[in-house]
């Protein structure tokens, strides 16, 4: 009896205890349920300005909670967009990295509405040493000679995002590639700026920082600030280097000749103008009181 009382104290026990841990799984798994939803995302990488297809793209469950903006839910709706940015195998596919519907493939998906795409040729020390990427921003300056043949150099565009680099336009690209032409996003104003700017001079491109949005408050450079006629004072230079020379002081001081005076000399007489010498009269010579000739 006492056996039986035992045994069924401990299949209680054994019951009850079951029975909680399955209240407290149940218990758990609801609160870190998450609901999640239909989101596409590409199936392999996708290249810059390339059209999606219907095999570059998947459908994975995606929490609902975090999910980013612009997702699409429905995968028939992209082929034929335009990607403007590489989006990588397994990434979400966004309105923010798609081209305008209807927009071809290529550069020209890549430019902003309101702006121009223009290359300008470019060699190693012009393009930066290559290191003018696309992505990248620059400055560009003009070196040119005024109406005066006087030479003088200035920042003519500030800020210009590059396009592409020669044929390529992969923004994901961190090594410097030296190149015979650069593409560069502008508006229709500074499209005819920098189409002037490279018919009367030449250019050079001035890699900026891609956060820095500060305008250069510069007047450009002229001959005479490199003398130092009218240019800021310069900077004591730093430990080790040489301390800049002007120009004028480098090249010898002019040498003056100065002329002796010269005197008049005298007048000569002509001939026909010169007066006879004049005789003086011979007196007569007396002896004893009489007169002798000479």
């Amino acid at each position: 009896m006492k056996n039986t009382r035992a045994l069924a104290m401990l299949a209680l026990s054994l019951l009850v205890g079951v029975l909680a841990v399955t209240m407290a799984v149940r218990l758990m798994n609801e609160r870190t349920r998450v609901s999640t939803t239909d989101v596409v995302v590409a199936a392999r990488d996708v290249a810059l300005g390339s059209r999606i297809e219907a095999d570059m793209l998947k459908v994975v469950r995606w929490p609902a909670s975090s999910q980013p903006n612009g997702v699409f839910h429905n995968e028939n709706l992209l082929p034929g967009r335009v990607a403007n940015t590489t989006i990588l195998a397994g990434e979400p596919v966004v309105e923010g990295k798609l081209a305008a519907p209807g927009s071809k493939g290529g550069l020209s998906a890549l430019i902003a509405p309101g702006t121009r795409a223009i290359s300008v040729k470019v060699n190693e020390v012009v393009g930066v040493a290559g290191f003018a990427l696309p992505g990248n921003y620059v400055d560009v300056l003009v070196h040119a000679e005024d109406d005066q043949d006087r030479p003088f150099s200035r920042i003519v565009l500030e800020r210009i995002l590059v396009l592409a680099v020669a044929q390529e336009a992969n923004r994901d690209e961190t090594k410097p590639k030296v190149v015979n032409a650069v593409t560069l996003q502008v508006t229709p104003q500074d499209a005819e700026k920098l189409d002037l700017a490279r018919g009367i001079g030449s250019l050079s491109l001035v890699l900026r920082n891609q956060v820095d949005t500060a305008p250069a408050l510069t007047r450009g450079a002229k001959l005479s600030d490199l003398s130092g006629g009218g240019a800021p004072a310069m900077a004591p230079a730093s430990v080790g280097q040489p301390i800049p020379v002007p120009l004028e002081k480098l090249a010898p001081a002019p040498v003056k000749k100065v002329l002796a005076p010269v005197r008049p000399r005298p007048a000569v007489k002509k001939a026909a103008d010169a007066k006879p010498p004049v005789q003086e009269a011979k007196r007569p010579s007396y002896i004893d009181g009489v007169q002798v000739s000479e």
